[in-house]
């Protein structure tokens, strides 16, 4: 375990640069003392690492010195084949490049090593699309692609909620979610603001402009992605509901989301029987009621009186459209 973490820290400091103890520490999950011991037997092995002081210092490594320590085990070349990158690398206009760099890690491997990555890759197949969905069509994405790399700014047509926007924005990365393709992007006009979220299939007209910017110091895609989806799941439940759902309309309920599935899975495990009341969070009244219509006759809609209207209403024009 040490020495794998030894030769981790050796290709965190190559590839990128000086990095604090206390990075480091979070980094592996050790502690600040063990990275201290760590560091010495680098140096006792040979590797030429040293660390300066004060506020902006740390661990780095000698300019110009390069690990060869480059040997891939059998698991870690297996799984550059589990990558599920090739339908998204093509979207982007990457497919030639994720298609030559397997080819050449192939020809790198011993040829029990190839016969082992190939027999991964051909009994493995990662498809983030749901059911009865297409990919995301973005036909503009591999324009994007290149301006994100080049931090090049690019000027947008986009469709919002509010309508249609012009914006100069500034791409920092893009996120591929369930099929569907976002950007995360600061607008480039007026003082720097924080990233936003926008839909790739919603910019209508898209030019790259020659104008390169500077990214934010120390942005994580990850990190930001993983904190913008938790704000948005959170935020976007304005209210509650009360129901009266039978047993087989708890099922049809674990079906409109996450947090309605929580709750119907905690029902069920307290073996609710016959008619029971469920309170559920909610979008709004008009996403509301077009949810509780899929669940048909196994669910009611007690509260708020504004939803029961709505469903009532919705059930009389069906009833009519369909008298005959």
């Amino acid at each position: 375990m040490r020495a794998s973490r030894l030769l981790s820290i050796l290709l965190l400091l190559q590839t990128r640069g000086r990095l604090t103890a206390e990075t480091l520490a979070a980094e592996f999950e050790v502690s600040v003392r063990t990275i201290y011991r760590d560091i010495d037997q680098l140096s006792a092995a040979g590797a030429p690492v040293y660390a300066d002081r004060g506020r902006a210092g740390g661990f780095q490594l000698m300019d110009g010195y390069r690990t060869r320590l480059t040997g891939l085990t059998d698991a870690e070349a297996e799984t550059l084949f589990l990558g599920g990158l090739s339908g998204p690398a093509a979207q982007m206009g990457f497919s030639g490049a994720v298609t030559t760099m397997q080819l050449k890690l192939l020809a790198a491997l011993p040829p029990e090593r190839q016969a082992a990555a190939e027999r991964l890759a051909g009994r493995f197949h990662l498809d983030p699309v749901g059911w009865y969905q297409d990919a995301d069509e973005a036909e503009r994405l591999p324009a994007i692609a290149q301006a994100v790399w080049n931090s090049r700014r690019i000027a947008v047509r986009y469709e919002s909620w509010k309508g249609e926007v012009a914006r100069t924005l500034e791409p920092l990365g893009l996120i591929l979610k369930g099929g569907l393709w976002y950007l995360a992007a600061r607008p480039a006009e007026g003082r720097r603001q924080e990233p936003r979220t926008y839909r790739v299939s919603n910019i209508l007209e898209l030019t790259v402009e020659e104008t390169t910017f500077e990214r934010p110091a120390g942005f994580d895609l990850a990190a930001w992605w993983a904190e913008t989806s938790r704000r948005f799941e959170s935020d976007i439940f304005t209210g509650t509901a009360t129901l009266r759902v039978s047993k087989p309309g708890l099922k049809r309920l674990a079906r409109l989301g996450v947090e309605q599935a929580r709750i119907a899975a905690v029902i069920e495990v307290q073996g609710g029987d016959g008619w029971i009341e469920v309170t559920v969070p909610i979008e709004s009244v008009e996403h509301a009621a077009i949810d509780f219509l899929r669940l048909g006759a196994e669910v009611e809609v007690l509260a708020p009186a504004e939803l029961r209207s709505a469903m009532r209403d919705t059930i009389q024009q069906l009833a009519a459209l369909y008298r005959d």
